[in-house]
């Protein structure tokens, strides 16, 4: 009995180790690969846990999430015979899960040293042969990051579909410190340069503003010189309107007054020449007779006198009123 419970644990060990070998988990993003003798099966599997045979088949775990692979230090010759180095390059790819068994059998479940690690040297060092130290470390550098874009995702289209990058980011390279130093110095005297240009453009736009400034000042002077000389013309038609109003009443009331007295002569006339009868002039000579002579009547004077003042004569009654009457119609 002894033997039979040695045998069964025995049994049940080597059960729960093929057990606990068999069964495998995939985490997510991730798609299992198996192998079985060392040959890739064509089966996958996705995120979960399963079974396989144990011992003799094995997986890996191959990610199709976005992932960034860094490629470090990598050297690379100018056209000018300059070696200088980038510290860092990093490429942000994933991997499509229906391209993984492909990708994995042509390139193994490290693809991306294949595909993305030795790709970035050669593109990057064919970039470098074909341009100066000028134009890799000043002129072109922000167009090397997308031309290796282009360039490894066109191979890669055709080598193995499925691979897509998504974004390649490179930093600045190392050169040599001789030639670094001439760089600040350009670098130096080029922003001296710039700030130059700047003041003088400064100072041009200054300029600019002050004779925007002198132009809107004058034209505001001549506008409102304008404005006041109208105001006086304005002003000087007014007066002469009102002159001119003025001169008609004048002349109107002038006129009125000249017809009124001309139509009371004329009344006047036409009334002095209905009046001027023998009877009124008679009445007239009296009137005359009575206010500018002195008449004395009395016992010692047998007839009328009239005494005509300072010329101290007498004369009879009737011939001094026929006297009288002749000077009368005279005056008249």
């Amino acid at each position: 009995m002894a033997q039979w419970g040695a045998i069964f644990s025995i049994i049940a060990a080597l059960g729960g180790a093929a057990l606990l070998a068999s069964v495998h988990k995939i985490d997510e993003g991730h798609t299992g690969v198996y192998y079985r003798g060392g040959a890739l099966l064509t089966a996958t599997s996705g995120p979960g846990f399963h079974l396989m045979l144990p011992f003799i088949t094995t997986y890996k775990s191959v990610q199709t999430t976005l992932q960034t692979d860094e490629v470090k230090n990598v050297p690379c010759g100018t056209s000018g015979g300059v070696m200088i180095y980038f510290d860092r390059i990093e490429v942000v790819n994933y991997l499509i899960p229906s391209a993984v068994y492909d990708i994995v059998r042509n390139f193994t479940a490290d693809y991306d040293k294949a595909l993305i690690f030795n790709k970035v040297h050669h593109e990057l060092n064919q970039f470098c042969s074909v341009h100066s130290l000028q134009e890799v470390y000043i002129g072109l550098f922000d167009q090397i990051d997308e031309n290796l874009k282009l360039t490894l995702q066109e191979d890669l289209t055709s080598m193995a579909p499925g691979l897509i990058i998504q974004a390649v980011r490179v930093t600045k390279p190392n050169i040599p410190e001789s030639i670094r130093r001439n760089y600040e110095l350009m670098e130096s005297e080029k922003t001296k340069l710039l700030i130059s240009q700047q003041t003088q453009k400064v100072v041009e736009k200054e300029a600019e503003t002050e004779r925007i400034k002198a132009v809107i000042e004058a034209e505001k002077v001549a506008q409102v010189a304008e404005i006041k000389f109208g105001q006086k013309v304005m002003e000087k038609e007014t007066e002469k309107k009102i002159s001119e109003i003025e001169d008609n009443a004048f002349l109107a009331r002038q006129k009125a007054k000249a017809d009124a007295e001309f139509y009371t002569a004329l009344r006047a006339a036409e009334a002095n020449k209905l009046k001027l009868t023998p009877e009124y002039l008679q009445l007239m000579k009296y009137k005359a007779i009575a206010a500018n002579s002195k008449i004395y009547f009395g016992n010692d004077i047998p007839q009328m006198f009239v005494d005509s003042g300072s010329a101290g004569s007498s004369i009879k009654a009737s011939p001094a009123l026929d006297v009288i009457s002749d000077q009368v119609i005279d005056l008249d």
